[in-house]
């Protein structure tokens, strides 16, 4: 007849495990994650074999012994020293799911305790809140935290996989601050807050809260993160050259008839150079009640770049312009320079046997006099 025999039972790794008062002990783990169920034993047993076993725990449901240390998904490790054995079932599917045997074979009925494992889904959850920012502002998510769980870690993690989340947690509440990410635990709320400043697209996605429990799975909730593009009324390219003049339009609400109007420079919004103040090629027309305009007055090639005009101080989503001036225009006039370049070493080539510079060399030069570049031309004796 069997006897049962409580064991100090450990569980490792995505995992927590509680013993019940009758001496069970209830597990849950996540489908696809790795179990370690560590079990010791007593002084004298060293050499005895250790095993794992499921359901009745029969010939044909022992699933590894410290005889043979790996078999499948299964593997056993014996530390005599520490008169523990640890056994490591990988890749957990649902079928893994039931009622389990940590047992030491000895003389006459083994030594036995009951483990119950649950496995559940790697993934969270049934409910998502979804929130939407824009690229440059700040966010902040709450996230639940009951009050008998006040004093316990939270964090969070990208992603919706619980079983890995601590392990990549963007910040605790043990370090409070890490970059752009900052946690405020509020326990008379009964909610922590994660917030994100500078916002990137690339932070869209799914998050997930977790909260510690000793003896269970964390406690998690689901948020979904969208950040846009900070954009405008209109978006629009144009082009210009260099020494000509250059209106920009803006168009504006009714509403901003009287705000102050205004026209800056700079790849974000947030960091931009003011142009009106600050450039006196630069002025500013009303030219109807939807619409102000801006004129260049004599363009350069450092004009090229970002500018976001409008007439709203607080830069709401919606209510300006940005602008996008080419640069590769504005280099028309600079082109002129580099083929006067091409003509002056074209004139200046004399060729080694050739008495002078032949009549090809002077049709290339022939095609840069449309821009307005002198080409004077003289016959050159080449001497060896």
């Amino acid at each position: 007849m069997r006897r049962l025999q409580n064991l100090l039972f450990t569980f490792c790794i995505a995992l927590r495990c509680v013993t019940s008062a009758v001496g069970v002990i209830h597990m849950t783990g996540y489908v696809g994650s790795a179990v370690k169920v560590s079990c010791s034993y007593d002084e004298g047993y060293e050499s005895y074999e250790k095993y794992l076993c499921k359901n009745d725990c029969g010939s044909d449901d022992v699933l590894i012994t410290t005889s043979k240390s790996w078999k499948m998904k299964y593997m056993i490790h014996d530390d005599k020293k520490d008169r523990i054995f640890t056994t490591t079932i990988s890749d957990l599917h649902s079928e893994d799911d039931g009622k389990y045997w940590c047992g030491v074979t000895r003389t006459g009925s083994d030594i036995y305790t009951e483990v119950k494992l649950k496995v559940v889904k790697d993934h969270c959850c049934d409910t998502v809140t979804k929130i939407l920012s824009y690229q440059g502002y700040s966010v902040s998510i709450s996230c639940p935290s009951e009050p008998q769980y006040q004093n316990s870690l939270k964090y969070i993690c990208r992603g919706n996989r619980p079983s890995t989340c601590l392990q990549q947690a963007l910040i605790t509440s043990y370090n409070k601050e890490n970059g752009r990410f900052r946690l405020d635990d509020d326990k008379m709320l009964k909610k922590f807050t994660v917030n994100i400043t500078s916002l990137r697209q690339d932070d869209s996605g799914s998050y997930l809260c977790g909260v510690q429990r000793n003896f269970d799975l964390d406690v998690f909730s689901a948020v979904e993160l969208k950040v846009e593009e900070f954009c405008c009324v209109k978006s629009t390219k144009i082009n210009g050259t260099v020494g000509h003049p250059l209106t920009l339009q803006c168009p504006y609400p009714s509403q901003h008839r009287d705000n102050r109007k205004f026209l800056c420079k700079g790849d974000q919004h947030n960091s931009c150079t003011e142009m009106l103040m600050n450039q006196s090629r630069f002025t500013l027309q009303n030219a109807s009640s939807d619409t102000f305009v801006v004129m260049i007055s004599k363009l350069e090639v450092a004009d090229a770049g970002t500018y976001w005009c409008g007439s709203d101080s607080q830069w709401r989503v919606g209510n300006y312009t940005k602008i996008q001036l080419s640069e590769a225009v504005l280099s028309l006039r600079r082109n002129a320079s580099r083929k006067k370049e091409v003509i002056d070493a074209a004139q200046s080539k004399i060729y080694k046997n050739q008495g002078v510079v032949t009549s090809n060399d002077q049709s290339t030069s022939n095609v840069y006099e449309e821009v307005d570049v002198e080409v004077h031309y003289e016959n050159v004796t080449a001497s060896e």
